[in-house]
């Protein structure tokens, strides 16, 4: 994988994280949108021109490809790279999480409620 695209995509925005996530079964614009939304418990709500103009940039880093192609409706899917992407940018997370725990377990800290 290049370089310039583990700068590009590292760290992830949620949108991308999600759509790939979405991606790991071949899957079209609408069932993205609605993989995320529930899979977020309706915490992203992504919007068709947010999605389709990630798409087409995910398209055009090789990250997903298009499958299928029949009445205007794409079928997308996540490629190697894709793939390989998306788990550094998992791990990157876990070990955020994991690195915040820890100090927030330990610092144990109250603050005045304001």
């Amino acid at each position: 994988m290049e370089e310039k695209l583990k700068k590009k995509y590292c760290p992830m925005t949620e949108t991308t994280f999600y759509t790939l996530l979405a991606l790991l079964e071949p899957n079209h614009g609408y069932g993205i949108m609605k993989f995320v939304r529930e899979l977020t418990q309706e915490r992203i709500k992504m919007g068709t021109g947010t999605l389709y103009t990630m798409l087409g940039r995910l398209v055009e880093d090789k990250l997903i490809v298009i499958v299928q192609e029949e009445e205007g409706k794409k079928v997308y899917r996540i490629t190697e790279d894709g793939y390989s992407l998306l788990l550094m940018e998992q791990r990157r997370l876990q070990q955020q999480y994991e690195n915040g725990a820890k100090i927030l377990r330990k610092e144990n800290v109250e603050y005045d409620k304001v």
